[in-house]
């Protein structure tokens, strides 16, 4: 796991090839001049690199869509959309099951994988795919490799600001600090809080806590949580235990809407004066990806320092694994 985590930058001098390009066309310019929206299905680590892209571009035309089957958009939608069906195994039932529909109801699909059922599929069916590279790891810590593919068909004028981060990007000056905060989290549950713009990067702490450092782990976004959420945290002595192992990361950034920011402040305020543990991250970076993946690296980092130091393995997610043999 640590490995992975040091040859990270690595993942982003991958240049993706589209393989039956002609299918979509791809071969007269670039997609977004034919297709007005990109649908990407994807599970788990399978579909962060949409969030990543929303993150860095919100005027991006992708719809996220996690469940079976394709989402009920209307005909003309669809035909002016492309269909991504995206799985880094191969073999995720519910992006298998998109990618069916979406096939048999004569939509534009391509597909996104390293290989199993759905490369098959693409491959029986001359559809246009992106085969990723199958180093082997698990699909969380493969994000640089799908943000790449996925931007080469969204939105590519971004790649070259991906392809810097494999200098600009130092793992090992990070690790310090998510070991760091690895000490704080300890016997702690984290909720992580940060802007919805920032959404993509407290999901994916989230993950990683749940998946690399075995806990459960929460998120929620400004200024939404300041309607609901924030009041279950205001307890009283019958249900004070409740809130006691609750540590809360804030995400904040400097470009953020001045009232966020002030949103921010005062929430913090407010849960230090009722004792709760707070930990302030602040995004940096020169480039708005640099922010996104430094924070994840940092993630990274404090998900594998808990693993440590609840003595589990990193790497794999043994409950999931069971789960799908179950659901078979």
């Amino acid at each position: 796991m640590k490995e992975s985590i040091l040859n990270f930058t690595k993942q982003f001098s991958y240049q993706p090839e589209i393989q039956n390009a002609e299918k979509i066309s791809v071969v007269d310019g670039p997609l977004s001049e034919k297709y007005d929206n990109f649908i990407l299905a994807g599970m788990g680590g399978s579909h962060l690199a949409g969030g990543i892209l929303h993150a860095h571009t919100p005027g991006v035309n992708l719809y996220i869509h996690r469940d079976y089957g394709i989402p009920a958009y209307d005909e003309h939608f669809n035909k002016k959309s492309l269909f991504i069906a995206s799985s880094y195994s191969g073999n995720t039932e519910e992006v298998l099951d998109f990618a069916d529909e979406a096939y048999s109801k004569g939509y534009d699909l391509m597909i996104i994988t390293t290989g199993g059922k759905l490369l098959d599929f693409a491959k029986e069916n001359s559809l246009a795919y992106i085969q990723l590279p199958g180093d082997g790891i698990q699909p969380r810590l493969a994000i640089g490799y799908s943000t790449i593919a996925l931007a080469s068909i969204v939105n590519p004028v971004v790649i070259p600001e991906l392809q810097q981060l494999q200098n600009s990007l130092k793992p090992e000056e990070i690790e310090k600090d998510g070991l760091e905060m690895s000490e704080n989290l300890f016997n702690k549950i984290p909720v992580i809080y940060t802007s919805n713009k920032n959404r993509a990067i407290a999901y994916n702490w989230k993950i990683k806590m749940n998946e690399t450092g075995k806990i459960p782990a929460f998120y929620n976004v400004f200024p939404e949580l300041n309607h609901n959420e924030m009041q279950g945290y205001d307890f009283i002595d019958d249900n004070r235990e409740l809130s006691k192992n609750f540590h809360f990361i804030f995400i904040k950034d400097t470009d953020e809407h001045p009232r966020i920011s002030k949103r921010m402040d005062i929430l913090e305020q407010q849960f230090q004066e009722k004792g709760f543990q707070v930990t302030v991250l602040r995004l940096n970076g020169e480039t708005r990806f640099e922010k996104i993946f430094k924070s994840l690296m940092l993630a990274d980092w404090t998900a594998l320092g808990l693993s440590q130091k609840y003595q589990t393995e990193p790497e794999q997610v043994p409950l999931i694994e069971d789960f799908k043999k179950r659901i078979k």
